[in-house]
């Protein structure tokens, strides 16, 4: 090969790496690629003096959410409600159920309090040895439940535009929870949605403790859901237990209960929830299977 016919093809071929690039640099500098995050809602972090600590509760808001307007929603306090629990989920469902072709659940703000020892703040003392030594951090109800009534319902309605409609959902331990305010302080909420109830606590004692009648709310009736899975005897008939006693305590409180032969205490969340909302809230015109 000559000398002359090597310097062209040479230069040749860096003139045709020299437009690739260009052509590329420039395709880049027209289709850039933006990233942006993907935002569900709010975290609020505040200092709880009731518990002595810091607590973070998650905050879904409903679409067409403006603080400027004078519009107010009910609000959905869900136990469990970390962004690795249950939070995201129960978030989606409320956005479905919600569309206008569905028009199950209004628009709604939902806040998810997130756990540090669910095992503390969601039961109260045992007289069980054997469930001591488990949970040694175990038994400090109380101290939620005024967190919840003092701080956190205080914060929400102060921060957020709300109305008086509050429900609380709790599964497992969470439902325990539900069902200890529900005897204790039932006027702290409107709708009580509890699934799976960890009622075989203490040796089932809650439900052997006299409902605080005197504290329903004056014309308003508190609405109750039941949920349980197949889930063993002493979950199921603890579960039934309930509903039974409810029942039979006043006519302000409206009871509704449904069993799910398919479901266990891992999986019955999503659809328990799905079906309480159709039985519970009152903006729905569905007829109920």
């Amino acid at each position: 090969m000559n000398k002359p016919s090597c310097c062209i093809r040479i230069i040749a071929f860096w003139f045709f790496f020299l437009f690739i690039t260009n052509y590329v640099s420039a395709q880049d500098s027209t289709n850039t690629i933006e990233s942006h995050p993907f935002v569900l809602g709010n975290i609020e972090t505040f200092h709880s003096t009731v518990l002595s600590e810091k607590r973070i509760v998650n905050i879904y808001l409903p679409p067409g959410y403006n603080t400027s307007d004078t519009i107010r929603y009910p609000v959905i306090y869900l136990l469990d409600g970390s962004a690795d629990e249950d939070f995201i989920h129960i978030a989606g469902l409320i956005q479905f159920l919600n569309f206008s072709w569905i028009n199950i659940v209004p628009p709604t703000v939902l806040v998810g309090i997130a756990n540090l020892d669910r095992k503390r703040d969601f039961t109260f003392p045992t007289s069980i040895e054997k469930d001591r030594k488990a949970f040694p951090t175990a038994g400090k109800s109380e101290n939620f439940i005024q967190f919840i009534e003092k701080e956190l319902q205080p914060f929400i309605e102060s921060h957020y535009k709300t109305t008086s409609n509050k429900m609380i959902i709790g599964q497992s331990l969470g439902g325990l929870l539900a069902t200890e305010i529900l005897y204790k302080k039932p006027n702290l909420f409107t709708h009580y949605m509890i699934i799976s109830p960890s009622l075989w606590w203490d040796n089932e004692s809650l439900l052997k403790t006299k409902l605080n009648l005197q504290t329903l709310p004056g014309k308003e009736t508190v609405k109750v859901f039941i949920a349980v899975g197949k889930e063993g005897h002493i979950m199921e008939n603890d579960a039934k237990k309930l509903l039974n006693i409810l029942k039979g305590q006043s006519k302000k409180i409206n009871v509704s209960f449904a069993y799910f032969s398919n479901e266990n205490h891992a999986s019955i969340m999503h659809n328990a929830v799905y079906k309480g909302f159709e039985i519970m809230n009152a903006t729905t015109q569905k007829k109920i299977k």
